[in-house]
């Protein structure tokens, strides 16, 4: 398996789900991330991480509420939002970091 920073670090643009599993804007997000991973195809890759399960990540990037969203290029982060939003208006905010 794939280690977190290994992910963040490679040449594919990856958008970072740091979610929870009571959060209920987190579940309406699900599929809106789902219908953007179809759209975009192989030009972004999209991970989640349980920030229950995973707490010293979550520290890490200092998230202070669910979800949020961290877009890394190289391993660098170039994007970060807060709180769920419609498909239409996550795909106008990336398609010009992509």
């Amino acid at each position: 398996m794939e280690q977190f920073q290994d992910i963040i670090n490679s040449d594919k643009v990856t958008l970072v789900d740091f979610f929870a599993t009571w959060c209920g804007p987190c579940k309406r997000m699900h599929p809106i991330l789902e219908n953007l991973k179809v759209e975009l195809g192989d030009k972004i890759r999209i991970i989640k991480v349980d920030v229950d399960k995973n707490e010293a990540l979550a520290q890490q990037f200092a998230i202070q509420s669910v979800p949020t969203l961290l877009l890394f290029r190289k391993g660098e982060a170039i994007w970060r939002q807060s709180g769920a939003m419609p498909l239409n208006e996550l795909r106008a905010l990336l398609d010009p970091l992509l």
